[in-house]
This record gives C-alpha cells, structure tokens and sequence, in this order.
C-alpha cells in the first residue's frame, strides 16, 4: 500500500519563508507566455500546484505557467526558485506538490521519497535541458576561448589575472588586459553549481579536486552571490568578473566557447542536446525514476559538455483525486511539444526528444491516489 502524500492548504513554517517572493501566475485570463490572449480555458481542474526549486528553471517556470493557466482558469500554480537544494529538501519534507532540481536525488534522498510519497517513492524526470554559460565581463575582449583546466584553475584561485600564460594558451590573437580576475560562484546550494562542478571534476581532475557537490568549495575562495540573478549581476557589475549561469540568464553578457576534444565549441541548445544524447540513465533506479549520468568528458564534434538537465520531482501517490489530476495536467503540459517549445523560446533551452518524451508521460500517467 501507497503511503498518502498530504495535501497542501497551509505551506508549513520553513515554506511560507521560502515563499516569500515566489513567481504567482495564476489563471485570471490575460495574455499567455506566446502572447496569445488567453481565453480563460474550459478546464475542470480546481486548486493551487505549489512547487520549489532551481532558479534555472525561472524563465521556462513563468512561460509554463502562463501557457498552463490560461487553458485551467480554475488552477493557480506558485513556484518559488529558492535554488534545487531547497526544492528537495522542501518537497521532499511534504512543504510542496513538485520541485524542480538541476541535480538528480542522490540515493539518501530516493529513499526519503519512499517516506514522503509512499512505497514507490517519488518520481523524477527531465524538464529543461540547458547549457550552462562560462559567462565574462572584460573590457575589450568579446570573446574567449577557454579549455577545461584552464576554467578549473580560475574557478579554484589558481589563475588570478587575465593575462595570465595559460588564457594566453587559449586565446593566441586576443588582447588580454593586466587585470584581476573575480570569480564569481553561486552562495546557495544549487544543482547549476553541482552540474559545474562534475564538468571540471569528468574534464580537469586534476585542477579540480574538490568533492562534487551543490554547494561551491569555500577553500577555493572567490566571490559568492546568491541564486543565479545574483551571479548575473555580480559579473555585469564587476570589470574583470567571470561566473557560471544557465544560459536563459545571461542576456547581453559574453559567453566563452568551450574546449572539446580539438575544437573550441560555443555552446547553444543544439550543442547541449548532443551531450544528453549520449548519456545514459542512472542504475538502479525504479522505472519511474529518469535520472541521468551525463557524459561530461565527450569529446564528439559539436557538443558542449556544460550542460544542465533541470528534472521536475513529484510523488507517485497523493492523498485525492483532485491533486492527482491537476499534477498530472501540469507536467503533462510541461513536457508536450507545446510546452518545451514555449520554453525553448522564453529561455532558449532545447527540447526533450520525442523518445524521452514518451518514456517521461508514462510516468506521469502512473500517478495515482494514495491507497
């Protein structure tokens, strides 16, 4: 028998706190994520979807819940991106319906699912695929080129000014000025933070020996900004600034290419789907579990190996029908064609293939009532 996965009318304590400046679209008519004006819909689902996670997700969240609420005027859907860590320890405590995370759950935390959603535990699948940005900010140089030790050592503190020998490797013909280095890393636990560090940890061992994990090693030292709007305004604040941002973020910042194999690779959705391609799922994990070992140290032409993919978490069982029905619309909706296109275009991320697609309804349709 299914373990019930309460229902929420009141977000506990530690929630409401996270709540606070939570993204609230909620269907009331107006315009869609397209720009379409919306009709209201003619749906009979009821009810409130709260949900907490990775920020990457933050633009594809908004555009997701436009599109969604303007065909369910009945369903308001509150997501607050308080970064992945918080999304699955929050989700994972009962605080919220769904979380979304730039990290798959680590085998303490599949088993922690079994005690907030039952014997089949929680489910787990791919939403958002994305490249992470090497993003910079120097004066006179547009562009760069930089390998996968040569990111390490500035991430680390190794590298300390621009003109150093090894970006001057990298980047033969540019212009590089006599100026400190800011590296900049995220402050908060954050999946975007875990999937760097296993790109340097697969590529550049040697230069990056810290422990992977979602939160930056303090002993590499740099400068700390909360979420991924903060990293983002840091390094466009900040004349010799480099950071780590999903792409969606970045906006009018440079981006470096990437070093792969022997070529030096910008990245772009296109790019980003190569690498997930090539990967292969988690073992030993439940059917209903899609997690991904993602293949960082590729070297196949035209992939960027910087790369998130951002999974949205859901229990296998909650306690009435009502909740059922409106999760099962929701990520439905989330991973359909219309859903990853309007994403693709908010947030520049690329879509699930129609392979995995499929794989991922067949998960949600085994959602059920707790019994």
């Amino acid at each position: 028998m299914k373990g019930i996965f309460v229902k929420m009318k009141h977000l506990a304590p530690s929630a409401a706190i996270l709540a606070v400046g939570a993204i609230t679209l909620s269907a009331c008519g107006g315009a869609s994520a397209t720009g379409e004006e919306a009709s209201g819909g003619d749906s009979d689902l009821q009810g409130t979807l709260t949900g907490i996670g990775a920020s990457s997700q933050k633009a594809a969240m908004d555009a997701w819940t436009a599109d969604f609420t303007s065909e369910n005027s009945g369903v308001t859907v509150n997501y607050s991106p308080d970064g992945s860590g918080a999304g699955r320890e929050q989700f994972l405590a009962g605080n919220a319906q769904f979380a979304g995370s730039d990290a798959h759950l680590d085998d303490e935390e599949v088993k922690a699912g079994e005690e907030a959603c039952g014997a089949d535990g929680a489910y787990e699948f791919p939403v958002y695929i994305s490249p992470i940005a090497v993003t910079f900010n120097v004066e006179g140089v547009d562009e760069l080129n930089l390998s996968p030790a040569t990111i390490a050592k500035i991430f680390k503190g190794d590298i300390t000014n621009w003109n150093d020998e090894a970006i001057k490797a990298d980047n033969p013909d540019a212009d590089l000025p006599d100026l400190k280095i800011t590296a900049v890393h995220r402050a908060d636990d954050s999946g975007t933070t875990e999937n760097f560090a296993e790109y340097l940890k697969a590529t550049a061992e040697k230069d990056w020996d810290a422990e992977v994990d979602g939160n930056f090693p303090k002993e590499y030292g740099g400068e700390a900004a909360q979420g991924t709007d903060g990293v983002i305004q840091t390094v466009s604040d900040t004349d010799g600034a480099i950071g780590y941002a999903d792409a969606s973020a970045v906006g009018e910042l440079s981006t470096a290419k990437v070093k792969v194999g022997d070529e030096f690779v910008e990245l772009s959705p296109e790019a980003a789907s190569k690498v997930v391609d090539a990967s292969e799922k988690v073992e030993g994990r439940s059917e209903g579990d899609l997690a991904f070992d993602l293949a960082r140290d590729t070297t196949e032409s035209g992939a960027y190996p910087i790369v998130l993919v951002s999974y949205h978490l859901v229990c296998s069982s909650y306690s009435d029908q009502e909740t059922v029905d409106m999760v099962k619309a929701w990520e439905k909706f989330v991973v359909s064609e219309e859903g990853q296109q309007s994403a693709a275009e908010s947030a520049g991320s690329a879509p699930l293939s129609d392979d995995l697609r499929k794989q991922i309804e067949e998960v949600i349709d085994s959602i059920e009532v707790a019994g």
